[in-house]
């Protein structure tokens, strides 16, 4: 299977999702953690001030998880294209048909086994 183009979706999702994480979180490690632009809260932040920024924590922590699974779905299907197994149903072992990886190429599975 010719994995150029794949490659280059890929690559182009994880430049998108490194800076909507990095909008959203803090790297730690090898994780992201949702977090407010400006979380602190000291006797001088205003009542409404450290509202909002509970409010976008709240926001932040569970869409940085789903940016995050996103994100390691991408980093091993551009792991796949490396090690020469891309496209190959991971449960199964058979063919990925096209046609899925084309709606999604961080697809790991076929239909069958999705």
């Amino acid at each position: 299977m010719e994995t150029t183009h794949f490659s280059r979706l890929l690559e182009e999702e994880k430049a998108t999702l490194e800076s909507e994480l990095s909008s959203r979180g803090k790297k730690i490690g090898d994780d992201w953690q949702g977090s407010s632009a400006d979380f602190e809260h000291d006797s001088s932040t205003g009542e409404h001030e450290a509202a909002d920024q509970i409010e976008e924590l709240a926001t932040n922590v569970p869409l940085t998880e789903q940016l995050e699974t996103r994100y390691q779905e991408v980093v091993d299907a551009l792991a796949r294209i490396e090690a020469g197994t891309f496209g190959v149903c991971t449960v199964g072992g058979e063919a990925i048909p096209a046609d899925r990886l084309e709606a999604n190429p961080a697809a790991s599975t076929c239909i069958a086994h999705a």
